[in-house]
């Protein structure tokens, strides 16, 4: 099972396919998914799946600037709107960096972590960027195991904000329930 993603396979626009159309608004609006999901649904829950220290993947590693190996806070959540599970969401923020402004990182449990980064102003967003991911990447297996409904490929987007020269990452994957929310 393939975890390595070439810089070229993280896009900063998003490819134009058919199967694109759907998810084009979800990809590129750079505002909060989860103020975005909580506009279109009557309730959004987050469940937290994990949250602990792990290697991330390499691709993930490079954005980060960490060698190769060095372990990392990984948070991984469901965005679950009117009970279902729409997206996916892992979170990423170098060990050393829990100190100082990100330490509401490792305490903040199942509230949105969207809501805390959207409203502080220290807190700025590198662009977007995103991804087609299928069964090669295991990303798309753990967003599956969920319990999601199963889809050939499934769109991701990922980027980074920084406060005070410390970043983290956060990768959102967009479930194929996420549909049932334009509707």
């Amino acid at each position: 099972m393939r975890t390595r993603i070439s810089r070229e396979e993280w896009l900063r626009r998003p490819l134009r396919l058919p199967e694109t159309g759907p998810y084009h608004p979800w990809l590129t609006d750079a505002g909060s998914l989860t103020a975005r999901i909580r506009a279109r649904c009557g309730r959004l829950d987050v469940r937290v799946l994990a949250q602990r220290l792990a290697r991330p993947h390499p691709d993930e590693a490079i954005l980060l600037g960490l060698r190769a190996g060095e372990v990392a806070w990984l948070r991984e959540v469901l965005l679950v709107a009117d009970g279902v599970p729409v997206v996916y969401a892992r979170s990423i923020l170098p060990r050393h960096n829990l100190r100082g402004g990100w330490r509401l990182f490792s305490g903040i449990g199942n509230r949105p972590l969207g809501a805390a980064l959207f409203a502080d102003p220290r807190i700025s967003r590198a662009p977007l960027y995103c991804s087609r991911l299928d069964r090669r990447d295991a990303r798309y297996h753990r967003a599956l195991a969920t319990g999601a409904t199963s889809a050939a490929t499934l769109w991701a987007r990922r980027s980074v904000f920084r406060l005070k020269r410390r970043s983290l990452m956060v990768c959102e994957i967009f479930l194929p329930a996420i549909m049932t929310l334009d509707r």
